[in-house]
């Protein structure tokens, strides 16, 4: 309604009130967002001469492993994980709120109709009467957003829907990473009963030799009890791999949404996996690029627009209240034009005592806002500090593979030497079983660390955001 309407006989008013609202149309109390300064390093430590920017990694970015077992997964993973599912479910949720802060832009109307039956006394002048009065109104309320209080609301909304946006990236790269460990962790225990199967078989061997030595009087009956034990402790650990790939496995189905019973993966021996190589880029893109950062920034300048919002409770409220429709003691005459009915009542509210509800709401306000710029600090060096870990895990691996490859031929080597100085009488039993110890244990650890570096890749992408997309410059943001 304009203010011609309001004041018709008033022109100094109208002008008056019509340049008010100009005014404050664009007004909105409280502070503007700025972003919180956190320093960033020049560059990671463990990168001698990162690029200047490096390409955002793709959304599919399991299929930098080259594994279709594992690809296959990962769409399983997208089309049915209930973290997921219920993380869409949230963003839904928060879409809605933000719609319902919108709708408060605008008037209310209601329709409220009405029957009243009612009797005057017999002691009027008039005498007793007894009448019907029909009432169908349509009522309207307006609250004019002078001082931006119904705008904080909404921007607060606004960031809170579109963080909830962001974590359900969140929760995607996260249950992705947990699947693309899970899986290596599968192919690792599968390379162990590979190891350990061909190990037993070896020791089997070895023990039909020495029951051999021993029933020529070669051997004592010790050796063939140590090569016996050696077995044993072997097919204890193949029940032990079996225990932990049953339970790795349940694992990867619930990520995938199915039940245990009707999940199950191939327990072949796994051929080897690449291990893609991750750019980085400098630091200061983490903070575009981590969607855990950008959640982070968003509900803080929702916690940001709540300080506004707070404040904007001292101030007056301007509402516009009316109403218009038809009023008859006829139900029948009740929609004729001469029974219409309307009135309008602009009413202006100010707070003067609130027993400190309003201080105590902004103290509030502002005390959330201080959370959540720690949190949001936090978030940027806790990014730069995964990072750095996975850079210096994946060095450190590839440099623990190599020396392992290098002891693992050794061992091949020591077994082979050994092996025939025992056929030749020239070592003894413990000198062959130790020898094969030694060449199970580095295969077990080279299978190991090569299996940590595929996850510590895996860790890299998620570090550096992949498989998230940034999107435009948070809303507020300066």
């Amino acid at each position: 309604m304009s203010s011609s309407t309001c004041f018709p006989r008033f022109p100094k008013v109208r002008l008056a009130l019509g340049a008010g609202c100009l005014a404050f149309a664009g007004c909105a109390v409280g502070p503007d967002y700025h972003r919180p300064e956190v320093a960033a390093p020049a560059a990671f430590r463990e990168l001698a001469a990162p690029a200047a920017a490096a390409p955002l990694i793709a959304s599919a970015w399991w299929t930098l492993f080259g594994d279709e077992q594992l690809t296959r997964l990962s769409q399983q993973v997208l089309a049915a994980n209930l973290d997921i599912k219920a993380a869409m479910a949230r963003v839904d949720m928060a879409r809605a709120a933000a719609r319902g802060a919108q709708g408060s832009y605008f008037p209310s109307l209601s329709l409220d109709p009405s029957v009243r039956r009612a009797r005057t006394p017999a002691a009027n002048a008039s005498g007793g009467n007894t009448s019907t009065n029909y009432l169908l109104p349509l009522d309207l309320s307006y609250e004019v957003d002078i001082w931006g209080r119904l705008r904080r609301q909404t921007e607060y909304y606004q960031n809170l829907e579109r963080a909830s946006a962001t974590d359900l990236a969140v929760v995607r790269q996260t249950v992705l990473a947990d699947l693309a460990q899970g899986y290596f962790t599968l192919q690792l225990l599968g390379r162990e009963k590979d190891i350990l199967t061909r190990t037993v078989a070896l020791y089997r061997q070895q023990l039909e030799l020495t029951q051999g030595k021993a029933r020529v009087g070669l051997a004592p009956q010790t050796d063939v009890l140590q090569s016996q034990t050696q077995i044993d402790q072997a097919e204890t650990q193949l029940i032990e791999l079996e225990r932990s790939r049953a339970k790795q496995e349940h694992a990867i189905a619930l990520l995938v949404g199915s039940a245990p019973s009707e999940f199950s993966l191939d327990g072949a021996a796994p051929a080897a996996i690449r291990v893609p190589e991750i750019p980085v880029g400098l630091p200061a893109s983490l903070l575009s690029r981590r969607p855990d950062v950008a959640e982070a920034e968003l509900k803080l300048i929702a916690a940001n627009a709540q300080v506004g919002g707070a404040t904007a409770s001292f101030y007056p409220t301007l509402s516009l209240t009316g109403a218009a429709g038809f009023e008859n003691l006829n139900v029948n005459q009740l929609t004729n034009w001469e029974s219409r009915i309307w009135s309008i009542a602009p009413g202006l509210t100010l707070p003067i005592f609130e027993g400190g509800k309003l201080t105590a709401a902004l103290a509030q306000a502002k005390a959330n806002y201080e959370q959540q710029v720690a949190t949001y600090r936090s978030a940027v060096i806790g990014a730069y500090r995964d990072v750095e870990d996975e850079l210096s895990d994946l060095r450190l691996l590839a440099r623990e593979s190599e020396a392992l490859n290098q002891t693992l031929n050794s061992a091949k080597e020591t077994v082979r030497l050994t092996q025939l100085q025992y056929q030749q009488g020239l070592a003894s039993s413990l000198n062959l079983i130790t020898a094969n110890q030694t060449l199970l244990n580095t295969e077990l650890s080279l299978a190991t660390a090569e299996n940590n570096r595929l996850v510590a890749t895996v860790l890299l992408i998620k570090a550096v955001g992949g498989g998230w997309s940034p999107g435009s410059v948070p809303a507020g943001a300066k």
